[in-house]
Formats: structure tokens, C-alpha cells, sequence
């Protein structure tokens, strides 16, 4: 479906008066209470926010990389929690079934993913297997007209509540990283249990846990792509959730300069406001430089996978970069806030807590230096 620049303009209104009216109101009891009100999930399903880039035939919103991006980019500006559990839906938990899947299983699975009735999870992570996918314990045995798996994954956004895992296990472990198959397995299989929900530093709202798989079975039909590329599949799920990742946290560095202008504009030391301290207006105009150039990198990028471009390097590139960023900005506007900065009742401390791990989860800031510098090797080798 092609949409109009005013349809996506409009479109990004109605998400970001969602933000304001809706989610932001209870960013607060989100904090406190570890939990999503079920009101918002619901209102978030009303505008076909779980189904941003499932096409329109499967009942998603058929947006492509750019658009998705604007939106999750006004998704950012809220509760990062609240942002992550759409963030791992719409990306790693269904980019997969969309990209890979055959028309049986995105039949069977993208219209109710899309409206918000299936939660989507990506289980690639293990205790042995993180940065090194090559390095997975989880095994898939095929026989017959199934698969018997048996291992475990840990940090799985969304698990304590997923209803469609994709889950890469090693058929051939003779093979290396070409041994590794991905499953679509259904929360309810037989064999499927989970650990309790992780206690994090932050991300409140959005849930982690571990997966158990004794002997659990996955017919063929449920298998996603060719045997063997599992491998191959993980890095184009996780090449398309780092752009995904890098917009959320474009957002939320421009919700803290706003929140850093507004303090710094009101607050007072030696008789005026402090944003009239140059130390706190090089902070700022440090900030808005960085958002700058997040925001071109990031459209660059989207731009190239709308264009069916190969972004190996660029996807690491911007999630890299806008992580760093991220990190930074959020640093900065504690900083700018003072001792009342480290306070709970102000927003920029969620902020800062919750920028922490997105320098670690979908592949770690040093994996992303590693992904760059292999690509780099390949385009500079004569």
C-alpha cells in the first residue's frame, strides 16, 4: 500500500498525540507497577500500532522502513518499556514471518500478530551463545514430520508473555553457524516452559525471561526458511530491529533536550536561569548537534533498505551510533538537571537507566564495531 506524505504526516500526529495523552500520563504507574495498563495495550492496538510493517493483506499497517521508523521514532519519546514491547513485536518478533515466512505461516500467524492478539519473541540469546551466534547450544533434531528441541535461551523480550517465538537451534552441529535452523514455535507447545521475569536495572514495562524447550515438538510446516539457514536469517531479523532500535532512541534523545530546555529555561541559580551558564549551553548545543545527526544517518539508512539496498554495515553503523547517543544525551541531561536529575519523580532518570542496555541487547556496541570493520575489509580488499 503507498501512502501519501499527508497520510504518513497525519499518521505520526495521531501516534504522537497517543504519546502525550495516552502513555505519558501513566509513564509513571508503568514505572511503579512494572506493567503496561491494559488500556494502553489496547488503544495501541486500536491504531494498528503491533502491526507496523506486517502488510495490509495480513491486517498490519504495510508501512515501509521509513515510515515505521517515523513512528517509532514518537514511540521513543515516551516510556521506554511501554516502547520496547511494541519495538521487539514489530521488529525481530515478526520482521522474520514477514520477510522469511511462506503464505501458509504468514496466513496462519501475521493477522493476529498484526492486530495485537499474539505477542511476538526473537530467542536467539543463550549463557554460551550472545554476541557469538555461532556458538548455540539449543539442538533441533529432526524426525520424521518434526523437530525435537531441547535447550534454553535467556534476556528474551517479550518471553513471560509471548505467544509466537522465533527460536534459532542447531540441527547440524558439524556445520558451524551453516548448522543453525530458526522455528516459529506457539507459546502452548507441549515441553515450552519459562523461567520468572528478569529483574533489570530498567525497562520497566517490558519483560524478559528465560525459555526452557524438554523435548518439545515443531512440525516441519512451523520450520522458517531452508534448513540451515537459520544463521543467515538472524543477521537480515537483526540488520532490519537496529534501525527499528536506533529511531526509538532518536525519539527519546529528543524528549530529553525538550525536558533539558524546559528545566535549564526555568531553573535559577545566581539570579537567572541557568541555560544562560555557557557549560550548560555547550551541554545542549552538544545534544541538538548529535540528534542532527542521528536523524540523517537513521533516514539514510531507512532510505537504502526501502530501496532494497544491502545495509549490512549501515544498520550496525546506526544502531551504533544511536545507542552512543543515546547514552550521552541521557548523561547530559542529568547532568543539566543536577542532584534533581538523580531524582525518580523527574523523567530524565528513567531515561538514563533505561539507555543502558541499548548499547548491549541486539548486539553489543563492540559486535557492531566488529560487523563494520568485517564489511569494511570486504569493500577495501583488492
Amino acid at each position: 500500500m503507498v501512502r501519501t506524505d499527508t497520510e504518513i504526516k497525519q499518521l505520526t500526529t495521531v501516534v504522537r498525540d497517543f504519546v502525550r495523552e495516552v502513555v505519558e500520563p501513566v509513564a509513571q504507574t508503568i514505572e511503579q507497577e512494572d506493567l503496561v495498563p491494559e488500556k494502553v495495550t489496547e488503544q495501541a492496538k486500536e491504531l494498528g500500532l503491533f502491526g507496523l510493517s506486517i502488510p495490509t493483506e495480513y491486517d498490519g499497517l504495510g508501512l515501509n522502513m521509513t515510515e515505521k521508523c517515523m513512528l517509532l521514532e514518537e514511540l521513543g519519546k515516551t516510556h521506554n518499556g511501554f516502547t520496547s514491547l511494541i519495538g521487539a513485536h514489530t521488529g525481530i518478533g515478526t520482521v522474520g514471518i514477514v520477510e522469511l515466512g511462506n503464505e501458509e505461516q504468514k496466513r496462519r500467524f501475521l493477522p493476529e500478530m498484526a492486530r495485537g492478539e499474539r505477542l511476538g519473541a526473537f530467542a536467539l540469546s543463550e549463557p554460551e551463545a550472545g554476541s557469538n551466534a555461532a556458538n548455540l547450544r539449543t539442538r533441533a533434531e529432526r524426525k520424521g514430520d518434526r523437530y525435537i528441541l531441547n535447550g534454553m535461551k535467556h534476556f528474551i523480550t517479550n518471553g513471560p508473555e509471548a505467544d509466537v517465538i522465533t527460536v534459532m537451534a542447531v540441527t547440524d552441529p558439524t556445520k558451524g553457524a551453516k548448522g543453525i535452523t530458526s522455528f516459529l514455535v506457539e507459546a502452548d507447545t507441549p515441553g515450552l516452559s519459562r523461567g520468572p521475569a528478569d529483574e533489570k536495572m530498567g525497562l520497566r514495562g517490558s519483560h524478559t525471561c528465560q525459555l526452557f524447550f524438554e523435548d518439545v515438538e515443531v512440525p516441519v510446516e512451523n520450520r522458517l526458511g531452508e534448513e540451515g539457514q537459520g544463521y543467515v536469517n538472524a543477521l537480515k531479523i537483526l540488520a532490519n530491529g537496529r534501525a527499528s532500535l536506533a529511531a526509538r532512541c532518536l525519539g527519546s534523545c529528543e524528549k530529553l533536550l525538550e525536558l533539558s530546555m524546559d528545566y535549564a529555561m526555568q531553573r535559577k541559580q545566581f539570579g537567572q536561569p541557568i541555560f544562560e551558564n555557557q557549560a550548560v549551553q555547550h551541554m545542549l548545543a552538544d545534544t541538538a548537534l548529535e540528534i542532527e545527526t542521528l536523524r540523517s544517518l537513521l533516514y539514510r539508512v531507512t532510505s537504502l533498505v526501502d530501496q532494497g539496498e544491502k545495509v549490512i554495515k549501515e544498520s550496525a553503523a546506526v544502531k551504533l551510533y544511536a545507542s552512543e547517543v543515546y547514552n550521552r544525551v541521557a548523561d547530559r541531561a542529568v547532568q543539566i538537571f543536577g542532584g534533581m536529575g538523580y531524582m525518580k519523580e523527574f523523567p530524565v532518570e528513567r531515561f538514563y537507566r533505561d539507555a543502558r542496555i541499548t548499547r548491549i541487547y541486539e548486539g553489543t556496541s563492540e559486535i557492531q564495531r566488529n560487523i563494520i570493520a568485517a564489511q569494511l575489509k570486504r569493500e577495501y580488499t583488492r
